[in-house]
């Protein structure tokens, strides 16, 4: 990453049908947050579920960190957005996730990648 980057976005696809590049997108966040880095990630595709209460307590990977703790940092001092047609394919409403998570469309990710100082990763 770019040592100039002030903005780091991650966008993760995976959910439990990808459990490693799952649990990569989620570390990653969680590290760069803890690093002081401004970190906004975005669930989409099977990852949606993990807006939702309780799902990432069902999520397990052997050797990484717990899903929930790695939720909980990014919550912390980032920003977890679902995506609009992740959420309405699925059925989510806004009021069924997580506290602080928000649900916004394409036009809000192109907005937030093509900011000044962002550095983009897709799992």
């Amino acid at each position: 990453m770019d040592s100039s980057a002030k903005k780091l976005v991650i966008k993760v696809t995976a959910g439990a049908d990808a459990p490693e590049r799952c649990s990569q997108a989620f570390t990653v966040a969680a590290v760069a947050a803890a690093s002081g880095v401004e970190v906004s990630l975005w669930l989409t595709g099977e990852s949606a579920w993990f807006a939702l209460p309780g799902r990432a307590a069902e999520f397990e990977l052997p050797h990484a960190a717990p899903l929930p703790d790695l939720i909980e940092s990014i919550r912390a001092t980032g920003r977890i957005t679902l995506c609009t047609q992740c959420a309405a394919r699925r059925d989510i409403a806004e009021a069924d996730v997580l506290e602080g998570v928000r649900i916004a469309g394409a036009q809000v990710f192109v907005s937030e990648v093509m900011a000044d100082g962002v550095q983009a990763l897709v799992y």
